[in-house]
């Protein structure tokens, strides 16, 4: 009986002291101080003709002054509490300050198209609501088509994409290309019934994911919302920037970390790559943006990997601006013969 006792003493000892270091690497992200280097500089002229700003996860505004487009579109970022245990529904007002935030006005028609790049929550969840007080083209997959039609969304701003079809807007074209979501419990699924919010976070299943091409007056970049690939898919491609989604990248192997940087950003021949979906999406974005904490993911792995790779390949790597503009083409390294 004594050693049942001391046993399951132990096994308590064990389980406190295991949710104390992960309540501490929680409340303990890694830092940015390391990465100074990496960190725009330039400021960006006005007159700049194509302005990136990038608001977080794999939320990115490209706006040329006539005409914007808007991968994601996710503004509420519920807390881990909320996200884990409760339901999670769109913030209307802060998705509207986020807009407000970002220069994008309201019904005038400047911002074409919101395209979610899969359909989990922190990537579609808000786009119907940005598409609604916009006027914007939610432009995605059968199952942002769903959650679409859950928020009430017209049908006559829902367009379900077809994969490698050039789609135009303003002097934009866009092409989407098949991705999946990097290798984790949430990947998979499809919302094949219109989603009414609130729900779990889990109903937001991933459907199709995209890897976004936009050319713009004969430059090209290319946006990633999740680091896994479909092999080959970008064969014949090419894109002069990557916006790179390293999100839950830094806890794969070393071999999947070196084929996603094969597939993603030598195939299309990038000189550029600017990492996005690193940011804790679980604080508001009216803070400064900070990594991923562990053990939910390995900023440093991701970094370490992506500055090793780029040193080998002569590929300029950047820490994005936050919610500021960026001209992502000027600087450009030559290309690699």
């Amino acid at each position: 009986m004594k050693f049942f006792k001391r046993l399951a003493a132990v096994v308590l000892l064990l389980l406190v002291a295991g949710t104390a270091v992960l309540a501490w690497l929680l409340s303990h992200p890694p830092g940015l101080e390391g990465l100074t280097a990496l960190r725009w500089q330039a400021p960006t002229p006005a007159q700049t003709p194509l302005r990136v700003s990038f608001l977080g996860v794999a939320t990115v505004l490209l706006d040329d002054g006539e005409t914007a487009l808007l991968t994601d579109g996710f503004f509420s970022r519920p807390d881990k509490l909320t996200t884990f245990v409760r339901q999670v529904a769109p913030d209307v007002p802060g998705i509207a300050a986020g807009l407000q935030r970002a220069g994008i006005p309201a019904r005038t028609g400047r911002l074409a198209a919101v395209i979610p790049l899969h359909s989990h929550y922190d990537h579609a969840m808000d786009a119907p609501e940005v598409a609604k007080r916009t006027g914007a083209l939610l432009l995605g997959s059968s199952s942002t088509a769903m959650v679409g039609r859950g928020w009430g969304l017209p049908e006559a701003q829902i367009r379900t994409a077809e994969l490698r079809k050039p789609y135009t807007f303003g002097r934009f074209t866009v092409t989407l290309y098949p991705a999946v979501h990097t290798p984790t419990g949430f990947t998979g699924g499809e919302i094949t019934a219109p989603l009414k919010p609130p729900v779990r976070a889990t109903e937001y299943k991933e459907g199709q994911s995209y890897v976004a091409h936009i050319t713009h007056d004969g430059r090209s970049l290319l946006i990633t919302g999740t680091a896994g690939f479909v092999p080959a898919a970008l064969q014949g491609v090419k894109a002069e920037v990557v916006l790179l989604g390293i999100g839950a990248m830094g806890p794969r192997s070393a071999e999947h970390k070196a084929a996603y940087w094969q597939e993603t950003v030598a195939t299309v021949g990038a000189r550029r790559v600017i990492p996005i979906h690193w940011d804790d999406f679980w604080i508001p974005s009216t803070l400064p943006m900070q990594p991923m904490p562990k053990p939910l993911d390995d900023f440093e792995a991701s970094m370490q990997f992506l500055q090793q790779r780029a040193a080998q390949d002569g590929v300029d790597i950047r820490l994005p601006l936050e919610w500021q503009p960026m001209d992502v083409f000027a600087g450009l390294p030559p290309a690699v013969k």
